[in-house]
């Protein structure tokens, strides 16, 4: 009886108080993805008003998506353990400051530096938003709260280049890439005042969590910013022998990465990325089609941002318009995506990545067949609306399709590694692609490059560089063949953007059971 008398209670009051939470939590995701699009409009003039090295501008990109996809997992840990209210705010706080110091940089490497405290911060507080949402919500309330977070990470996606180019149309070159990062300081003191008073503290699980594999972290870690940073300076640098030396030793440790982690598991404790998913062979060849297909589109903005506006003389306004066929065409897409993959199972992620491959590939014959001087937003609009609309079908459910080749309790910790390889695909695909375009960019030498030359160079880089963006595609439709042709669902307490497994019960009932 007093089960079914308190049934209306919750029903009644925790909606209620989920729904604000979520709108705060939604602001910070709303942060963290905005500054993943709208920094691609600002890199020309930083280019300019910093005289940024063609590496620098590699680890603006680059920097963010490493540092916040290795900190998405240890993060989702300590919130299980010490509260997800205190991680999520720290986070926050973090980016907030780190947005400033970005707008504030004097020079090309203090602003490499604000960038990546910037991703770690991000992958502090964004696995909160998942973790609170598996808390708050069941049932469909749950997949409400799901599809509002997914319409969020939409249309951030595709403002991002509309903001920021309007704010250095507006405010000019000098000054308005700075005001790229520091429109997030009203916004994250807001929302910090607003999580402060309305986000529920009582997520703990003292005892429950495992503790950080520190080493596993440090050797991923090392490993990965030692192959990165020759990736992305070799090529300004002319290759010099530290270079492969450097790539030498990430290799070696992320083979000591992946030795210490079994050690780790067979002593009975909690390693950072659990070997025995590995055993399933599906699973890998999903953590490479993240790690593969993320690489292939991340990287097409920062081509075609640095073409628009160094190579062809648009503004940063026009650059960012360039870009909304793909965003609309993302938004439609993952609006369809969960409704088709129920229905048609893995063939809506054949479909996505196919578009996607296919657009790619149209825009690279795109570059290869105009005439430099004459290109137009007009001639990328069917390739740029057909790879959107793809990417919206696959990204979406791709996660839930990679997660269906493990076991179920399984699900929470596969969920934490396929984010982190999607954000390390990020950061290695714009490491690989700015070396090939900046590689391969020849301007005369003999003379100051008049317009002509600038299109024709940077016409002819962008040119190499979607050639690989377009491989990379293509190797990523091949590798959904590798994923089970039905999902189902996730556990309802796998968390989805890294950490533990965690209990899907709601705060309040937690509350009332202890």
């Amino acid at each position: 009886m007093s089960q079914t008398a308190s049934a209306p209670s919750h029903v009644e009051v925790t909606p209620r108080r989920a729904w604000r939470a979520l709108g705060v939590l939604l602001i910070g995701m709303f942060m963290s993805l905005l500054d993943a699009t709208i920094v691609n409009v600002a890199l020309p003039t930083i280019r300019t008003s910093l005289n940024a090295s063609e590496s620098t501008l590699s680890w603006i990109i680059s920097g963010y998506a490493l540092a916040f996809g290795l900190a998405l997992i240890p993060a989702g840990r300590l919130g299980d353990r010490y509260g997800h209210k205190w991680v999520f705010f720290s986070g926050l706080a973090l980016f907030t400051v780190a947005s400033l110091a970005c707008g504030l940089a004097q020079g090309g490497t203090e602003l490499v530096v604000a960038r990546v405290v910037q991703g770690l911060a991000g992958g502090i507080f964004v696995p909160a938003v998942t973790a609170y949402i598996q808390l708050l919500f069941t049932g469909r309330t749950r997949g409400k709260a799901f599809a509002i977070m997914g319409a969020v990470i939409g249309v951030s996606s595709a403002l991002g280049p509309l903001i920021g180019g309007l704010l250095i149309q507006a405010f000019g070159d000098t000054n308005g890439w700075r005001l790229v990062f520091v429109v997030n300081l009203p916004i994250g003191i807001v929302a910090l005042i607003a999580a402060f008073f309305l986000l529920p503290a009582g997520s703990e699980n003292h005892g429950k969590s495992s503790g950080v594999d520190v080493l596993g972290l440090v050797l991923l870690s090392g490993g990965l910013v030692a192959i990165l940073v020759p990736l992305i300076e070799g090529q300004d640098r002319g290759w010099p022998l530290w270079t492969y030396l450097s790539l030498v030793a990430g290799v070696a440790m992320i083979v000591l990465f992946g030795a210490w982690e079994v050690a780790v598991a067979k002593r009975g404790k909690s390693p950072l990325v659990p070997p025995h998913l590995f055993s399933h062979p599906a699973f890998t060849g999903g953590v490479i089609l993240a790690l593969v297909y993320f690489a292939a589109f991340v990287s097409i903005f920062f081509t075609i941002s640095i073409l628009w506006q160094a190579g062809l003389g648009h503004t940063a306004l026009e650059s960012g318009i360039v870009s909304i066929p793909f965003a609309l065409g993302s938004i439609v897409g993952a609006s369809q995506s969960g409704k088709l993959a129920a229905r048609i199972g893995r063939r809506v992620l054949v479909i996505g990545a196919g578009m996607v491959a296919l657009g790619l590939t149209a825009l690279w014959l795109v570059l290869l067949l105009s005439s430099p001087g004459g290109l137009t937003s007009w001639d990328l609009l069917g390739p740029l609306l057909v790879a959107g609309t793809g990417s919206g079908l696959f990204i979406a459910p791709n996660a839930q399709f990679i997660i269906a080749t493990v076991d179920r309790p399984e699900a929470g910790a596969a969920s934490g590694v396929i984010a982190t390889m999607q954000r390390l695909g990020s950061a290695i695909g714009i490491a690989i692609i700015g070396s090939v375009f900046f590689g391969t960019l020849a301007l005369p030498t003999n003379h100051r490059p008049t317009a002509a030359d600038l299109a024709t160079g940077f016409t002819h880089s962008a040119v190499s560089a979607l050639a690989v963006s377009a491989a990379f595609a293509v190797v990523a439709f091949l590798l959904v063949f590798a994923l089970p042709k039905r999902a189902e669902s996730a556990p309802e307490g796998a968390l989805q953007l890294g950490g533990a497994d965690m209990e899907a019960e709601p705060l309040d009932q937690r509350h009332r059971g202890s």
